[in-house]
């Protein structure tokens, strides 16, 4: 049988989907890029904000399409707007066949054989997980599922559950795994990666499992994703610090800077507490890239409270700042306040903020240019400036698809790391940089390839 999956959202439902494909191939199911020529699409859907939402319709839509059309037997819906939204959907999209939620992902391969549409029999595969990002030399490493914080305008506790940490073992065994399958970059993902451990009696937190992770792999570049700042430790600025394969970068998203949107918004630090961190950070670990995340339009927010955003983020002067304007999620407590501020200001601010951030990026990066660091080189293209193939890369403070890329002027092999001299800042958020030499190839590390490694340690992840 042949599977297309459509993976919408973020990097924690990239990790789901390699795990559904896991469990399909496992299956005798076989894997297909093109979605039209599938007898089962599969897709991933997010739940977060309304875009989100509509996106995934959209893509449910077009494969109810190619089922009417096409090859296409039946199409399944998973993940995370079906689990807060199942019923609703299921009176609106007739042409789905299967709805399971984010926290039924155990369940795909029994209900799709219940229908036929899978063998019995389970198939040698292996690895428990199958690529399904866009380089398979940088993946994504899922260290916990859920979350206990109480944000106001947040429904992902609603979608998948309270905060549970898995094992540091499962998770250093994975990473061995994705290292055998040739990942150069380990990026880390969890609602919280900071909250790790605390509801484990093991005495392990995230540094401890860092360290475990640069002691058990040989993968050059862990990345940090997604941590609230309040639960960024001394104690883990320490090993960032120490350790050259553990990026020193930080995703922190900070959602506002006026205490009384922040208060709202039920979010654990003020402004105060905000800019002593981020100095402390600095300071600790020197070089290093912090991207933040910002809302607008959040009910009451005032002309002031704005602009207090806005100043901050001028005086903090963060590399990188994802934003995007409020919408109203069912079932959370911000949905029960007014939503006051109207679209069209919500997107004006939108754009005053974009556009102040492009210029400070803009000068942040300007700082890099002259300096040497590693690249991660990822790609070829025919696509750049109209012009030859060029290489593209990635640097220690670009994170995959949210923060740029590094066009190189000298080919060299894909998943190899490169000595670089950054030359100049490009559309505002890529660099170019001259390749000084090719500092290793790609290759499975005699260490980890001799490891005799479990093959059924993911499947209990998420339950």
């Amino acid at each position: 049988m042949k599977v297309a999956l459509v993976t919408l959202g973020c990097d924690k439902n990239t990790v789901d989907s390699e795990r559904y494909l896991a469990q399909l191939i496992d299956h005798g199911a076989v894997q297909v890029d093109d979605a039209s020529t599938a007898e089962i699409i599969i897709v991933n859907t997010c739940g977060f904000i309304d875009a989100a939402k509509r996106e995934s319709i959209d893509a449910i839509v077009e494969a109810g399409r190619m089922k009417s059309d096409g090859a296409a037997q039946a199409v399944v819906a998973v993940g995370c707007m079906i689990e807060r939204h199942r019923d609703e959907l299921a009176d609106v999209l007739p042409e789905v066949d299967l709805f399971l939620g984010a926290s039924e992902m155990d369940q795909l391969v029994p209900r799709l054989r219940e229908k036929g549409l899978i063998g019995d029999s389970v198939v040698a595969h292996p690895g428990v997980r199958v690529y399904a990002g866009d380089s398979p030399a940088v993946r994504y490493l899922k260290i916990s599922e859920g979350c206990d914080h109480g944000c106001a305008f947040c429904a992902i506790p609603l979608m998948r559950g309270k905060h549970r940490s898995f094992g540091l073992d499962e998770i250093v065994r994975e990473a061995q795994l994705l290292e055998l399958q040739g990942a150069r970059e380990v990026s880390l993902v969890a609602q919280d990666l900071a909250h790790y451990g605390r509801d484990r009696r093991d005495g392990v937190r995230l540094p401890e499992l860092l360290e475990a992770l640069v002691k058990e792999t040989s993968i050059s570049w862990f990345r940090n994703l997604y941590l609230y700042s309040a639960g960024i430790t001394p104690r883990l600025l320490e090993v960032i610090a120490a350790e050259p394969r553990i990026l020193r970068y930080l995703d922190m998203p900070m959602q506002h800077a006026s205490d009384a949107v922040l208060e709202r918004m039920r979010r654990p630090e003020r402004k105060k507490t905000i800019r002593e961190k981020v100095a402390r950070f600095r300071d600790a670990v020197p070089n290093l890239a912090i991207r933040t995340t910002c809302i607008v339009g959040f009910p009451g927010e005032t002309d002031d409270d704005f602009q207090q955003l806005l100043d901050f983020l001028e005086e903090m002067q963060f590399e990188r700042v994802g934003a995007f304007t409020y919408s109203p999620q069912d079932g959370t407590r911000a949905a029960e306040m007014v939503d006051d501020v109207p679209e069209g200001v919500k997107r004006d601010r939108l754009e005053r903020l974009t556009d102040l951030q492009r210029a400070i990026t803009a000068e942040r990066y300007e700082l890099r240019v002259g300096t040497r660091a590693h690249a991660l080189v990822e790609r070829r293209t025919d696509e750049a400036d109209g012009r030859t193939a060029r290489t593209v890369g990635r640097l220690p403070w670009q994170a995959d698809d949210i923060d740029g890329v590094t066009w190189l002027d000298t080919d060299a092999p894909i998943g190899s790391f490169v000595d670089v001299e950054v030359t100049d800042v490009v559309d505002d958020y890529d660099f170019s940089a001259r390749v000084i030499s090719v500092l290793d190839a790609p290759a499975i590390p005699a260490r980890a390839a001799s490891r005799e490694l479990p093959l059924a340690t993911i499947g209990s992840f998420g339950r």
